[in-house]
């Protein structure tokens, strides 16, 4: 090997290993200029391109993710790896049926790749094929896909026992994936008004202010400004750290704190006489936990929140093909009456759009006994 070339190949070497260092210490942009400079001293390599690939999905950019796994094919065809990433950047890219085609692909040069069988049935759920996402996630199941999500998948789709809650890993990394645009998609794509809603609600039934309040699951912080007028002291909770950096940036939480809401609600000291949740049921199937933590720490004041309202009372909750929990109206007033609120109201009112259709939701404030 000529001494340059050999120079060379050393230095993409080093810069290849300098960015799985960087890609696993969760610096991504720095993982994907290393790579990017690797590729410059050596073109086309085949595992620098689909390392880049997967650098280049967790930075949210999937156009150019599917050019460097294309790019990782050209070299490698039947690279599982490259097929896996080019089937996430179709589907991020809105293009269900390549990518779908892309997983068929993978899955014949590899009958038992989990992961593929998973995102193969993922595609199909969101393609309303929901028998023939149910028994791709079983494969997944079968072949040793990571059970507590997949049997979450497997639920929303099939009738198989429902999960109480959804897996904090997924929440969280959904949530630390799309925290940059997360109010814009929310607003200005799904028209969600679950927040306002809410706040308005909770102004029309209370009617007064709040010595502390307490945000659960408050994301980027959409609540914030709007009950930040009500109290001196608020204080946020969310899984997601990402969301949570965006909500420290609006400047009207005294304190956040990233934490799944159970287990906070079970340890914190705090004592509000507020206690609000919009929209975050949707990721909570079994309430029963939630309204003991609730109960413990408000011991005197308002408890409101919204719930996604399942279309009968036929159980207490559902999860939907969209991921999301539907509650029986009737199921969440009982809850409340057996941890000792009283009703103030139930609001029937749409909490977002999905296809242009308004998903129908209850907007509840509670009252806890000397509240």
């Amino acid at each position: 090997m000529p001494e340059q070339l050999h120079n060379d190949f050393e230095r993409a070497r080093s810069c290849f290993l300098v960015g799985l260092a960087c890609f696993q210490a969760g610096r991504f942009e720095d993982a994907e200029r290393q790579y990017l400079d690797s590729l410059a001293l050596v073109p086309g390599r085949a595992s620098t391109l689909i390392n880049l690939a997967a650098t280049q999905m967790r930075l949210a950019r999937p156009r150019a993710a599917l050019s460097s796994a294309d790019a990782a094919l050209d070299a490698e065809p039947e690279s599982t790896d490259a097929l896996l990433h080019r089937g996430n950047a179709l589907a991020q890219l809105g293009r269900p049926v390549d990518a779908l085609d892309t997983f068929v692909r993978l899955l014949v040069i590899d009958p038992a790749h989990a992961a593929a069988w998973s995102l193969r049935g993922s595609l199909l759920r969101e393609m309303h094929r929901l028998d023939d996402a149910a028994a791709a996630y079983r494969e997944a199941l079968r072949l040793g896909a990571e059970p507590a999500l997949n049997t979450y998948y497997l639920a929303s789709v099939a009738p198989e026992s429902t999960p109480p809650t959804a897996p904090a890993a997924y929440v969280a990394a959904l949530f630390d994936s799309y925290a940059d645009d997360f109010d814009s998609h929310l607003v200005e794509h799904l028209h969600y008004e679950a927040h306002r809603r809410l706040v308005e609600t909770l102004a029309d039934a209370a009617g007064r202010t709040f010595r502390s309040a307490l945000d659960l699951g408050c994301g980027t912080g959409l609540c914030g400004p709007l009950v930040r007028p009500m109290t001196p002291r608020l204080v946020g909770v969310d899984l997601s750290a990402r969301m949570l950096e965006k909500a420290h940036a609006l400047g009207v939480y005294d304190h956040l704190e990233c934490a799944d809401l159970n287990v906070f609600l079970d340890r914190t000291d705090e004592r509000p006489d507020l206690v609000l949740a919009a929209d975050v049921f949707i990721y909570v199937g079994d309430l029963d936990r939630v309204f003991a933590g609730v109960r413990r720490v408000i011991e005197s004041g308002v408890f409101c929140f919204s719930i996604e309202a399942a279309e009968d009372d036929s159980v207490d909750f559902r999860l939907l093909p969209s991921l999301r929990y539907a509650h029986s109206p009737a199921y969440v007033l009982r809850l409340a009456a057996a941890h000792g609120f009283t009703t103030i109201c139930a609001v029937p009112g749409p909490v977002r759009r999905d296809q242009q259709d308004a998903i129908a939701g209850l907007y509840v404030c509670l009252r806890s006994a000397g509240g």
